[in-house]
């Protein structure tokens, strides 16, 4: 199965390729490159672990969350696009965070990440993730290559 290829067994399967995160803490479905962005979704299926203590009455998927899959999106882009190829990012700042709308379980967030730099050793992107077309979270966030 060549990459980019979805694995009926585990439609993830290039995503965890690429990324070193799992479940349940990983939160990427689908990531593209268009016209040099990052184009990306994830759906947030009411199963999540969070749902039962974020805001039990009314579930939302938490801002940090938001951010975390934004960056996870934006790391699993710049792998495909062949700037970096190895090591875990690290959150070293996140800036501009403005959160627009609540994201409700079973909702899809779509992602546009735009690399800012992308380097060896850092990586600076900025993301909007919007629902049905209404934008839900900005923010834009440098990253520290490690091991």
């Amino acid at each position: 199965m060549s990459a980019g290829t979805i694995d009926p067994a585990d439609p993830r399967k290039e995503i965890k390729e690429l990324l070193p995160h799992r479940e349940p803490f990983l939160f990427v479905d689908k990531v593209d490159i268009v016209d040099g962005k990052i184009v990306a979704e994830r759906t947030y299926p009411d199963t999540e672990w969070f749902f039962k203590g974020h805001f039990p009455d009314y579930p939302v998927v938490p801002g940090v969350i938001l951010i975390e899959t934004m960056a996870q999106c934006g790391g699993v882009g710049i792998r495909k696009m062949g700037i970096q190829n190895a090591g875990t990012f690290l959150f070293a700042k996140i800036r501009e965070a403005r959160f627009r709308r609540p994201v409700r379980p079973g909702e899809r967030l779509e992602m546009v990440i735009e690399n800012l730099k992308a380097s060896p050793k850092i990586v600076h992107q900025r993301g909007v993730g919007s629902v049905g077309g209404e934008v839900a979270v900005e923010a834009e966030w440098i990253a520290i290559v490690g091991a």
